[in-house]
């Protein structure tokens, strides 16, 4: 999303922004859909609590700390994927941001700012929603398909503008079959966590990648919604703590799969310190924001 919006806003191309809503719209209509056919358990998509003031917050701190960086949670770690040494740096402040904000000094921080919440409308029982969706603003979950209607018939014209589906100059497949295939992975993600993990969950990388790392350094990655599950007997770990593995190990495969596999790094060594704040400032924001 950091590069959709980087690219529409400095120069003018849409491309990787029509391949984000594209995915977008795939996912919240393949998610919403197996949630209502019983795929994800009595739990479903577990929304989050709505805390307006950590969310912005820490939304706007995550952001500084994306273009400090280099690139957001998911950015980093393809990078390191593809050989960047600064973003295994970049990763690495990332990981001790969430930390330090999820289980350590800062926790105090992240709970004040989200101490604040707000609920939305009430449910079948009367009580005020806590975990809101969007439909909840207009009226509640009987008229959840008519929201995601209207948001895909305002997405879909714009993803169809032009020739979505021509390939283009460069290497791989075409930002349509791209967004397209994130989309459902988006989607399977939410069904193979609840089937594998014990519990549904989507793709982000602020809570899983501090699960990963507090696996690695204490066998045991605390995680305090996730069900946990013995790793080879060595500790436990969640099952978002585990794909963390798989975006640098996939995007290596890519690279190297396309020809564009380098090890790099930066000739100026400020550089590192740069990306590593930037890594800091952004696992920060990410835990404050609650992903």
């Amino acid at each position: 999303m950091n590069s959709a919006f980087r690219d529409v806003i400095f120069v003018n191309d849409t491309t990787l922004l029509r391949a984000w809503l594209l995915a977008l719209v795939i996912a919240i209509i393949g998610a919403n859909f197996i949630e209502d056919i019983g795929l994800m358990g009595d739990d479903g998509l577990r929304r989050q609590a709505f805390a307006p003031i950590a969310a912005i917050i820490g939304g706007y701190i995550f952001g500084l700390g994306i273009v400090i960086a280099g690139g957001c949670g998911s950015g980093v770690l393809y990078k390191q994927g593809e050989g960047q040494f600064a973003a295994t740096i970049a990763t690495f402040g990332f990981g001790v941001g969430l930390i330090s904000t999820m289980h350590g000094p800062l926790k105090p921080v992240s709970q004040f700012l989200k101490s604040y919440k707000m609920s939305v409308g009430t449910d079948a029982a009367g009580d005020p929603i806590a975990s809101p969706a969007l439909w909840d603003v207009f009226g509640g979950g009987n008229i959840k398909w008519i929201i995601i209607a209207v948001i895909a018939a305002i997405i879909i014209p714009v993803v169809l503008k032009g020739k979505p589906f021509a390939k283009g100059p460069k290497k791989g497949w075409s930002w349509s079959v791209g967004g397209a295939l994130i989309g459902a992975v988006v989607v399977l993600a939410w069904w193979a966590s609840y089937y594998w993990g014990g519990q549904a969950r989507g793709l982000s990388f602020s809570g899983p990648l501090s699960d990963f790392l507090m696996f690695v350094l204490t066998a045991n990655s605390s995680a305090p919604f996730d069900p946990m599950f013995s790793i080879l007997g060595i500790g436990v770990a969640t099952w978002s703590a585990l794909y963390v593995i798989g975006v640098p190990v996939g995007a290596y495969l890519s690279a190297k799969g396309l020809s564009e596999f380098k090890l790099t790094a930066p000739k100026d060594p400020n550089e590192l310190v740069r990306v590593f704040f930037g890594g800091l400032v952004m696992g920060f924001g990410g835990a404050v924001a609650g992903g």
